[in-house]
């Protein structure tokens, strides 16, 4: 039988390189290793490979291949965290592609077992981890995140419900004195969000991917569960209407968080927090973001300064 042509090895018609090929939304269960022992994560996975403007394709069935094959050394060994299995993957993908750069992105949901804040009730959360893994012919670049969900109370609306409490009090006969008293020890009525956040931290460091979702849930105006009972609901609702939070602030607090849970941060290590809260009076979202070499965000958090460019996510993942 005549060997079939190796079509993606030819020449294109048309000479152009291309930033980046593959395959996306590849679904996985694969092993991981973390802080509280080993489980089988479902995963999401996007491949890539740059591709010159010499070769047609690349020869997609090998990323699956290239994963299948980890994923077995991961079995046998049971020994890989998640930005080490993207790392792996990232660089075999270099060497059997034969191409200058590959780039990993895989999401992961896992479990963990959650107390509701009265009631003591278990209640299971699931969380996303995320790793991205940019691989080159001289070094593997890496980084972690973790996303969770809260709660987030506007302290605009609140401000105008102050305002308007404070003008009706006074009207009814209550003394100013008492006004304050008042408005001190009830919380105040405002529109709320569910809100989704996410960490990122690329480090060498080893990073505990549950410490960044702890500081994304801490960040917001107060945690919510898949099970509560009323008690576990009033002290919720009343704990994030005590601390008000703009899309802003959560982003900065992340942040904030990070720097006093990791102190020993390089200065080339880099972060990125991002918040969405999904309006309940508007028909839109609200977002935020801020990434940066930690060097950046010390320098404005600690020293003061204001900069006006910051390290993207991309040029150092390519740096």
């Amino acid at each position: 039988m005549k060997p079939v042509r190796d079509i993606q090895g030819m020449r294109p018609n048309v000479p152009i390189s291309l930033s980046r090929v593959g395959v996306i939304g590849v679904k996985k269960i694969i092993p991981i290793k973390h802080d509280r022992g080993a489980d089988l994560f479902y995963s999401e996975m996007d491949l890539y490979a740059d591709l010159s403007p010499e070769q047609k394709g690349l020869h997609m069935s090998r990323f699956s291949t290239i994963v299948n094959e980890i994923i077995d050394e991961v079995i046998r060994s049971a020994s890989m965290d998640l930005e080490s299995f993207a790392k792996t993957v990232a660089e075999k993908i270099n060497r059997e592609q034969n191409t200058l750069k590959s780039e990993v992105v895989i999401r992961a949901k896992y479990p963990r077992d959650r107390q509701t804040p009265v009631s003591n009730q278990v209640s299971q959360e699931i969380y996303s981890l995320i790793s991205i893994a940019v691989s080159t012919k001289n070094r593997t670049r890496t980084i972690v995140g973790g996303e969770a969900q809260g709660m987030t109370v506007c302290p605009c609306a609140q401000e105008m419900v102050r305002e308007h409490s404070r003008k009706k009090l006074w009207e009814a006969g209550f003394t100013e004195e008492d006004i304050e008293k008042i408005l001190a020890t009830v919380p105040l009525s405002s529109h709320n969000q569910r809100g989704e956040g996410t960490l990122f931290v690329g480090t060498d460091l080893k990073i505990n991917v549950d410490d960044l979702v702890d500081i994304v849930e801490a960040s917001m105006s107060s945690q919510i569960y898949q099970l509560l009972k009323r008690p576990d609901e009033f002290f919720i609702v009343h704990k994030a209407h005590t601390h008000p939070m703009f899309v802003e602030d959560v982003v900065r607090e992340m942040l904030r968080a990070v720097l006093v849970k990791y102190p020993n941060l390089s200065d080339d290590s880099f972060l990125l927090a991002k918040q969405r809260n999904f309006e309940t009076i508007h028909s839109h979202d609200v977002f935020a973001e801020r990434y940066g070499t930690v060097k950046e965000i010390r320098e404005e958090l600690f020293q003061g300064k204001y900069l006006t460019q910051h390290t993207t996510l991309r040029s150092w993942l390519e740096d």
